[in-house]
């Protein structure tokens, strides 16, 4: 019988930065929602990311948009190359605020080819509040909790 495999070393001072690198490496985190007792799981691409908030694109056409205006509560879970994770567990809010969203815009040449102008009303982003934040190296089998961002 072989060993398991080791994970790399990390620490609890370390996980923030760490996450953050997965999260930058993977790029396409896969987003949780539930419609009544069923679990749905799909990936998105994040159009901005603050720190461990993600603001995410959307069609209001989109199945997830009941889903999450039933439910806000959301989890995103990124996986890169090496098995890292990070997840974020989360409350799914509608951005409203103007400039940001206007800032979002200009950022994302894909919304404006797609949506022609920032306000059509088909366009949502969902800015996704971290309400918890774990880590883990592939193979530690346990997560680094870690600390919220300030509001």
């Amino acid at each position: 019988m072989s060993n398991p495999p080791s994970p790399i070393p990390a620490s609890a001072e370390d996980a923030p930065q760490l996450a953050l690198a997965v999260m930058q490496k993977a790029k396409f985190p896969m987003l949780a929602t539930v419609d009544g007792l069923q679990p749905h799981l799909r990936p998105v691409s994040p159009v901005r990311t603050e720190g461990f908030v993600v603001y995410v694109a959307n069609l209001r056409a989109y199945g997830k948009t009941n889903q999450i205006a039933v439910n806000p509560n959301v989890e995103l879970c990124y996986l890169d190359d090496a098995h890292d994770q990070v997840r974020i567990t989360g409350v799914a809010e509608i951005l409203a605020d103007p400039v940001l969203l206007e800032v979002i815009w200009k950022e994302n040449p894909l919304l404006r080819r797609y949506l022609g102008q920032p306000d059509n009303p088909a366009l949502i982003i969902y800015k996704i509040r971290p309400t918890r934040i774990r880590f883990m190296r592939e193979w530690a089998l346990s997560y680094f909790d870690i600390p919220l961002p300030k509001p």
